[in-house]
């Protein structure tokens, strides 16, 4: 996506809205649930804001929505240390921070040393400062005043955007950013690290991902969607089968072993199957 077509999201709402005299949100997304599986993680958000008032609304709504929020920074290199620390999913920078450097300033840092997506929060909304923020590549802009649903839309659009721009975007509802399946889950995004997906399993228009801790996750889609978008330890061995050779226990001429699940080998990926497997 061209930065020149990236959303400008603006509060189209009279009520709940971001500003120093009104901050309560009316949510509307569903709570986080304790019962989720295990190796299905909060996506984790960085935000930097330099008012107090609207960075702890951020937070508790973020909180609210299910994801794991990061203690709020005012600074860039406040911003600088805690990414080194914490490695966030996504950042929501405000443009005007405390001190010299700007939220343009740490999003061109981000862009440079971690590529991650990031969503500029800005009052301002001049051109020449918008079109400094765009020299930054940034997934999405979200202008004050906003909404909780406005700033829950930012963070999908941002994700979606960014998978999009690395060539890993699935569909709407599953995305890939860096080294992570992103699956939509009860209204908003949860993160399956590559390292915990043991194999994926089509099922006509679903797909079936199971994990290394025994627990499987249904995803709609076809496995030549995921083909390309997977890191190098996957591999397309059937035409039902997607399988991690991290996992890889052992193989024959007909299956492959994965933590004690047998997977048949198909005739017509044998060959690569073995090449990938000689290569080591």
């Amino acid at each position: 996506m061209s930065p020149n077509n990236i959303p400008l999201l603006r509060n189209t709402l009279n009520s709940s809205i971001f500003n120093k005299d009104f901050v309560k949100f009316e949510l509307h997304a569903l709570p986080y649930s304790s019962t989720e599986t295990t190796q299905m993680s909060k996506i984790k958000i960085l935000i930097a804001e330099d008012e107090a008032i609207i960075a702890d609304n951020i937070y508790d709504t973020l909180e609210d929505f299910g994801y794991q929020v990061i203690e709020p920074v005012i600074s860039y290199t406040e911003g600088v240390e805690i990414i080194a620390a914490e490695l966030p999913d996504i950042a929501i920078l405000d443009i005007q921070l405390s001190g010299k450097k700007t939220g343009i300033d740490l999003g061109e840092h981000i862009l440079e040393k971690y590529d991650f997506p990031f969503i500029f929060l800005t009052s301002n909304s001049d051109q020449l400062t918008f079109n400094e923020a765009k020299r930054v590549q940034p997934s999405a802009f979200l202008a004050k005043p906003f909404n909780s649903d406005e700033l829950y839309a930012s963070i999908e659009l941002a994700l979606s955007n960014f998978s999009k721009q690395k060539e890993k975007f699935i569909n709407q509802e599953n995305l890939v950013v860096k080294d992570a399946l992103f699956i939509k889950h009860k209204q908003r995004f949860i993160r399956i690290n590559f390292d915990d997906i043991v194999y994926l399993k089509s099922d006509n228009v679903y797909i079936d991902v199971f994990l290394s801790n025994g627990k499987s996750h249904v995803v709609r889609g076809t496995l030549n969607e995921y083909t390309n978008k997977l890191s190098d330890h996957f591999i397309r061995c059937h035409r039902s089968y997607i399988v991690n050779l991290q996992h890889l226990t052992s193989v024959n001429h007909i299956s492959v072993q994965l933590n004690n699940v047998e997977i048949p080998i198909g005739k017509m990926h044998r060959d690569n199957l073995l090449k990938r497997l000689n290569k080591g």
